[in-house]
């Protein structure tokens, strides 16, 4: 009753921005900080645990990022699935990132999940509400993304 009864949080235009300064951490969900980012709960979770990885600074994609809050935002999702793995011992996990509202993005702020995952519960695609499945073969993909990369990594002179 407490997840259908919670308020939506409407007073916050920006909450990945405003949940962290509020000097509340309990209230805000926050489990753990980092220099570039934070670990909380998400308050709306799909599985019990479920955990968002969220960079201080407002994005809207990981390209956004600095290297240092790259490598930062990594290592805090490392961080919080071995969390999961210790306190909850979960089969399984997904992690990601919805990149836009097309991807089932709902807030503009980057933000990563950490979904543990047990045998025997929910599928995750469903969860996601809107999302399909589409098929493709993976030597086409394979030949779509590698010419790409090549290309990008040419270009990035690597």
């Amino acid at each position: 009753m407490e997840y259908i009864e919670a308020p939506r949080m409407p007073h916050l235009q920006r909450p990945f921005t405003e949940l962290p300064a509020s000097g509340d951490d309990r209230a805000a969900l926050i489990v753990h900080r980092t220099a570039s980012s934070y670990l909380m709960l998400n308050r709306f979770p799909y599985n019990p645990g479920h955990l968002l990885v969220i960079p201080f600074r407002e994005v809207t994609d990981i390209e956004e990022l600095t290297p240092a809050e790259s490598a930062d935002l990594f290592q805090i999702l490392t961080f919080g699935k071995k969390l999961l793995r210790t306190t909850m011992r979960p089969d399984g996990f997904n992690l990601g990132f919805n990149l836009g509202s097309a991807a089932g993005g709902s807030i503009p702020h980057l933000h990563g999940h950490i979904v543990p995952r047990w045998n025997g519960d929910n599928n995750f695609m469903p969860v996601l509400g809107q999302t399909r499945i589409l098929p493709q073969a993976l030597e086409a993909t394979w030949e779509r993304l590698s010419g790409e990369a090549a290309q990008m990594a040419k270009a990035a002179g690597q």
